[in-house]
Formats: structure tokens, C-alpha cells, sequence
């Protein structure tokens, strides 16, 4: 019988991988709890139309990745291929945006059926921010000073540039789309594939392009700038001024647009060079008219996402990853016999108690000294505690450093707690 194994593109994330996932999680955890976030938890599974009418119905992601489906009932069914839409939904159902302010974030698998590719899934893991009910660009330079502040959490201030435009108004794309079509028509034939579908789709995705012949092209096109709203581009400007002034560093990137039918005025990405060709790991912008699209009333927002398997890869190939992120154990007890057995679960518990933030394994199953203390070893430890019948009997127990050279030492059983914290705070 053939093996069953993973889906391609939807990989497992393993025990000696998680403490990683951990550390970066409760870096970011603490921060927007510091900044006055509250978390918010979402289905994973939405109705079709949600993602249809939020991120538009000629975008690639509605088009050609989403992982749609009909349930028994014959409704239609998506996996998330985002949060944001997900958010305003739930937002706005149970009341949450009416007449007030709101900083929600969230975490958790999104699904796009795209090429798998190192650091890229078709199951993989965000962290979203969105605020609510706030229309200056305060909010905006806010969400950038924080990521900002991540990286250098995370230790990342050098490898992640921040890039940053102003797509305007609807109307105002509205009219930049046209005449970028209008001199993009000329060039229909030497366009890539992509763009020339996109002509009639989503003509501004075509300043996304990565392709050498069409980014020739696009360097004598409209500029957006040229077409913005008075209003736009003095939020923008609000908004260099604010970044200037917290001495965060940006590029203004004119043909920076998003992907997502649903952003307007503010777009920004933060990307990095360190992972070869430039990739992105965090983006976002505002999406003033989304919670109205989605059948809500008027709020303004803004939010962004970033996906972890990047931000994690690009940590691990910095080797910016803390020493101290291991999922090893601080010390294991040992029970020489079955007569030890109850008092190795009780020294464990003790430690427990009094060690609440250490991690203490209890062997189970058995074996010789020497298999368990070779069982000791691989856990990562760097204390043994051996009880058997001569310990039990003395109320001592033995432990054993297992990565330095201090040997051995017997311990009272009630001086264990007070011996190990010393020793685990070297």
C-alpha cells in the first residue's frame, strides 16, 4: 500500500522547527501588545463572493489560486487566500467597527494553489494588523514605525527596506488607467505574456512586471503621481513628514500599486535583498472603501500582513536565530527502577513548581542508567537528576551537569529547586 503523504506545497512544520515559529510569534506577540493590539481569530473558511467582491474577481488570486469549493448544502467555499477580507467580515458582523476606533491583528494558514517555491507554499502562515475608524496618515506612519521596530527586534534593521507610494483615489486610477493603457497599446505586441492579459484586465498590474522588455517600456509611461487627487497627495505628504521625523528610512517606488483591487492612497512594502532575488516580507496599505463594499458603513482603514515561512527563512539564513531558541530541555530526571519511578514524577513536579520556566522532562519507559542518560543527552539538557534506590533512601538526589565539565553532585531533594535555579541562571 502506497504511503500517504503530504500535499505538495503544504508542508509540515516539525518539532525541532517550531521553537523558531515560537520566537518570532511572541516577538511580534508582545509588540503589538505593546502598541495596543487586541488579536482576533477568524474561520479559515469563508463564502466565495467575500474574496470575489474584496479582492476583485480579474485579480490572479480570484482567477487562478484560490482553493474553491462546493460543501454538501451546494454553497460555495474558499479557503483563505488572505485575512483582511476575513477581518472586515467579522469586524463588521458582530459590530465591532460602529462608531469607534479598532487595532486588531491576527495569525494563522492562508491557501493559494501557486508554484511551490523556497519560502513561497500554497499553505502558509500570516501575521496581519488592520486598524479601523482612523483616516490620518498618523495610523499609516504608526503601522511603519512598528514593523520598523520589529526588525530590530528581530534583529533585521539592515536586511528589510521599507518602499512606500500613494495609489490615490478610484477615480483618480480611473484615469491614470486609461491613459496608462492608452500608451501601453502602443506596445501591445513587445509586452510578456502576463501583461498583455493583464491590458484587459488589470492594467496596473502590469507595473508589477518583473519582465526586462516590458520594464523598458513602462520607464516612458504616465506616472500615477501625475494623476493623484489633491487630498491623496497630501495625506502622502503627511506621511513622509511623520516617517522623516521618527528617522524611518524610505524609498518612494512610483510604480509600487499592490495587487489587491481593494487598497487606494497609501501602499507600502518592506523587502529584502538577503534572500537573492528581492522579495517581499511585509506589505500593505489602505483600503478606505472595503468595509462599504462589503456591505458595512463607510470606515476608513488600513492594515498590513507579512507571511512567516519568508521572515523565518530569511532569519535563518542571516543565522540571526538567538542560541537560546531550542526546543532542548533544561534538566531530565532519571528513575533508576521501578521503586523510583513515583519519586522521579514527584522531584518533577517539585521542579515544576519551582522552576516555572524551565523545561523538565521525566524519562518514561524504562531502561538502563546507561540508555536513560543517553536518552538525557539527546534531550538537550544541561542537568540529570539520577534517583534511584541509594538516593531515595538518603532523600537525595543526583545531578549531573551534562554540558560542562562540573561533574556530579548530590543534592538534598529539598534543596533541588534552589541548586537548579543557580545553576540554570549561569
Amino acid at each position: 500500500m502506497a504511503r500517504i503523504q503530504a500535499i505538495r506545497g503544504m508542508n509540515d512544520i516539525l518539532p525541532e522547527q517550531t521553537p523558531v515559529w515560537q520566537y518570532v510569534e511572541a516577538t511580534v506577540r508582545q509588540l503589538l501588545r505593546q502598541y495596543g493590539y487586541q488579536e482576533i481569530r477568524m474561520p479559515v473558511v469563508e463564502q466565495t463572493d467575500l474574496f470575489k467582491r474584496s479582492i476583485g474577481e480579474v485579480t490572479d488570486i480570484v482567477e487562478k489560486e484560490m482553493y474553491t469549493f462546493e460543501d454538501r448544502n451546494g454553497d460555495s467555499l474558499t479557503l483563505r487566500p488572505e485575512g483582511t477580507a476575513g477581518c472586515v467580515r467579522a469586524a463588521e458582523e458582530h459590530g465591532l467597527l460602529f462608531n469607534q476606533t479598532r487595532r486588531l491583528w491576527y495569525t494563522g494558514p492562508m491557501f493559494r494553489h501557486e508554484r511551490p517555491q523556497k519560502g513561497r507554499y500554497r499553505q502558509f502562515h500570516q501575521i496581519g494588523v488592520e486598524c479601523f475608524g482612523m483616516p490620518g496618515p498618523d495610523i499609516d506612519a504608526e503601522l511603519l514605525i512598528l514593523t520598523a521596530r520589529l526588525w530590530k527586534a528581530l534583529g533585521l534593521s539592515g536586511h528589510a527596506r521599507l518602499e512606500i507610494n500613494s495609489i490615490g483615489t478610484s477615480a483618480a486610477r480611473k484615469a491614470y488607467r486609461d491613459a496608462l493603457v492608452s500608451y501601453l497599446d502602443g506596445y501591445r505586441s513587445e509586452l510578456d505574456a502576463d501583461s498583455q492579459r493583464r491590458m484587459e484586465t488589470n492594467p496596473l498590474r502590469i507595473l508589477d512586471s518583473k519582465s526586462p522588455e516590458t520594464r523598458k517600456i513602462l520607464e516612458n509611461a504616465p506616472s500615477l503621481a501625475d494623476f493623484l487627487d489633491a487630498e491623496s497627495v497630501e495625506h502622502f505628504a503627511r506621511l513622509r513628514e511623520l516617517l522623516d521625523a521618527a528617522g524611518i528610512e524610505y524609498t518612494v517606488n512610483p510604480q509600487l500599486v499592490r495587487g489587491l483591487d481593494y487598497y487606494g492612497k497609501t501602499v507600502f512594502e518592506w523587502v529584502t535583498e538577503s534572500l537573492g532575488a528581492q522579495g517581499t516580507i511585509c506589505a500593505g496599505g489602505r483600503y478606505d472603501g472595503l468595509v462599504e463594499q462589503l456591505g458595512g458603513k463607510p470606515t476608513v482603514a488600513v492594515g498590513f500582513a507579512m507571511g512567516l515561512e519568508r521572515l523565518i527563512l530569511l532569519l535563518e539564513t542571516l543565522e540571526l536565530v538567538p542560541g537560546s531558541v531550542n526546543g532542548d530541555a533544561d534538566v531530565y530526571i532519571t528513575a533508576m527502577g521501578d521503586n523510583a519511578v513515583p519519586a522521579a514524577m514527584a522531584v518533577a513536579e517539585q521542579l515544576r513548581d519551582g522552576l516555572p520556566s524551565a523545561v523538565v522532562v521525566t524519562h518514561c519507559g524504562g531502561g538502563s542508567f546507561k540508555s536513560q542518560m543517553k536518552k538525557a543527552d539527546r534531550s538537550g539538557a544541561r542537568y540529570a537528576v539520577i534517583l534511584g534506590d541509594n538516593e531515595i533512601a538518603a532523600g537525595t538526589a543526583g545531578l549531573k551537569a551534562l554540558r560542562s565539565e562540573d561533574g556530579q553532585q548530590e543534592v538534598r531533594r529539598n534543596a533541588l529547586v534552589d541548586t537548579l535555579t543557580a545553576l540554570l541562571a549561569r
